[in-house]
């Protein structure tokens, strides 16, 4: 599956170098011949490996493509024909699950935005909490300050991007008191974590991390659980992609959703953190229901 997901890149690359159609080339009957297997064999090994199907990896590459070419500076019609998308119309159908905002606004980079950040100590790592004066645009998590500050300025490379060391000023005089109240939080110390989030996104996103805030402290829910929940019970996929690209993991606790099986799945951060997550939420919960 690995040399099929490099035959994927490579044909991706070329095919949008000479401007041949890429889906021809990336059929699974192709893809199939290629690895010596059917093309439903072929299907079901790379989901079990890869937890997608080669057309989403496909779409993936595509899309990581055009991001780099918006963060050169190319115009979004230059892009999407680069990274191989026959038409506006077909990234426009895929740019809100997979950036969040449309290709402009993504090419954009934050253009405009004032965004502060600091970087703490946490029970889990290094914390960055980064925001504006309307809420939290960024949380992440990491064993190193230089991973969180490139991941900051990449997902906002043309912002305005502040460092504050102590937590205050810059564009948001609260990220020492939302940063003091995520601490507790990770803590167990702190299960009602109710605070504002400043981040772009599409509506079907909102909708999801809306409802992933309502998920009970100490409880998880099932990917499936949250596409019924929001009245889309087809769309599971959708909603383990909008888990996914969640940028404000634990006050948005992507965390507490679980595979069908009850079994923890993917996380941005490492699945050490998501089992210490659930973890410390569960057993402060507990020694909650027994206190008199």
């Amino acid at each position: 599956m690995a040399r099929i997901c490099r035959l994927i890149d490579s044909r991706v690359l070329a095919d949008t170098r000479s401007g041949a159609a890429i889906d021809a080339s990336l059929t699974l009957p192709a893809l199939g011949s290629a690895a010596g297997m059917s093309p439903h064999q072929l299907e079901r090994a790379f989901r079990k490996a890869m937890g997608i199907t080669p057309r989403q990896y496909a779409d993936a590459v595509r899309m990581r493509r055009l991001k780099l070419q918006l963060k050169k500076g190319d115009d979004v019609t230059t892009a999407l024909y680069d990274a191989g998308f026959g038409s506006s119309s077909r990234l426009y159908e895929r740019a809100p699950s997979q950036l969040g905002m449309t290709p402009a606004e993504y090419g954009r980079g934050g253009a405009g935005m004032t965004i502060g950040y600091t970087i703490a100590d946490s029970p889990l790592g290094r914390l960055l909490v980064a925001g504006t004066q309307r809420g939290i645009s960024a949380l992440y998590l990491s064993d190193s300050d230089a991973v969180l500050r490139d991941a900051l300025h990449k997902e906002y490379p043309r912002a305005e991007i502040i460092a504050d060391s102590k937590g205050e000023g810059g564009s948001s005089s609260n990220l020492s008191k939302w940063v003091r109240q995520i601490v507790e939080h990770l803590r167990g110390r702190e299960p009602h974590l109710d605070l504002p989030t400043d981040v772009r996104a599409t509506a079907f996103q909102r909708r999801v991390w809306q409802e992933l805030r309502k998920i009970p402290y100490g409880a998880t829910r099932t990917y499936s659980e949250v596409a019924r929940a929001i009245g889309k019970p087809s769309a599971v996929r959708a909603v383990a992609r909008a888990c996914a690209m969640n940028p404000t993991a634990v006050v948005v606790p992507c965390h507490r959703v679980v595979g069908k099986d009850g079994k923890l799945t993917g996380y941005r951060w490492g699945m050490r953190r998501k089992e210490a997550l659930l973890k410390t939420e569960s057993q402060a919960s507990e020694k909650a229901a027994k206190r008199p």
